[in-house]
């Protein structure tokens, strides 16, 4: 499927009436897994490959230097994470609250990371790696919980000393009642780019954080940890987008287990404090 040679390639006289106005845009196929049975166009063969996606089909062209394009259509797969969804699914029908969860303990790894390298540094490596254990999160059962994805170099991060305000505070008078849970989160701007320790080491030392911070993790897309596509599942954002859009935001577990609210980043814990009481007053549910 040639174009006119005296027309300027576009790609809207060729892909019909319904994709008029469109621009085809640069982008590299091998990115993507579902593309994977278009046929490749070769960087050395081809100075330029372009593409637009239209329902089944991809609509490449490519050409020699001095040559007229030619436009190619692929079917291709739909382009959708089917393995992904089929966990996803298999994990939202076993799961029924958040203790059923569990969650990598990095508290745990900073401490037998400052055992061991008060004894050799050979120590200190082997123990901190053998350690990378995931914990239930059944510890927590009967509590009420906030969920917080984290980061150490955001606007928001000021709010760790907000929530271990909150935290602190609440302990006082219901000290076996409530905690705060962080999850470290690289997604948003690359703003929390550490290892696991040095994310613990930021929370215990610059922060004077005391309520745990677990593992790092993803929030969002495909490799989400499966606690936060439960959480979102079960209490979306805003027009019932099941996303995080930022750090910093929160969600509110309730004794039970089942997520009671949520809070945006912006959101600071001092606000909703009342309402952490509240859930906090409700009767303990049966065993």
């Amino acid at each position: 499927m040639t174009p006119p040679v005296h027309s300027k390639f576009s790609g809207a006289a060729l892909l019909g009436p319904n994709l008029r106005g469109l621009k085809l845009r640069s982008c590299d196929t091998s990115r993507f897994g579902a593309l994977s049975r278009v046929p490749p166009l070769g960087a050395k063969r081809h100075r330029w490959n372009d593409f637009v996606r239209s329902r089944r089909f991809i609509y490449s062209a490519a050409a020699q230097p001095g040559e007229t394009p030619t436009l190619h259509r692929h079917r291709i797969p739909r382009l959708d994470t089917s393995s992904h969804r089929r966990l996803y699914s298999s994990a939202m029908a076993s799961a029924t609250n958040f203790f059923e969860f569990k969650a990598l303990d990095a508290l745990r790894h900073l401490r037998q990371h400052v055992h061991s390298h008060l004894e050799t540094s050979a120590n200190e490596r082997v123990i901190f790696a053998a350690t990378d254990n995931e914990v239930p999160l059944s510890n927590y059962k009967g509590k009420v919980v906030l969920v917080v994805n984290t980061a150490s170099k955001c606007g928001f991060t000021y709010q760790y000393k907000n929530l271990e305000s909150v935290y602190q505070e609440i302990k006082k008078e219901y000290p076996d009642d409530f905690t705060i849970i962080g999850f470290p989160c690289n997604q948003f701007g690359g703003q929390e780019p550490g290892s696991n320790e040095e994310i613990q080491n930021f929370c215990s030392l610059d922060q004077k954080v005391t309520f745990p911070v677990f593992g790092k993790i993803n929030v969002n897309g495909d490799d989400a940890h499966p606690l936060y596509k439960w959480l979102k599942h079960e209490k979306p954002g805003l027009l019932g987008l099941e996303r995080v859009k930022w750090n910093f935001e929160k969600f509110l577990v309730g004794r039970d287990g089942k997520v009671v609210d949520r809070w945006a980043s912006t959101t600071e814990p001092e606000k909703f404090q009342g309402r952490i009481l509240e859930e906090i007053k409700k009767p303990a549910p049966a065993s």
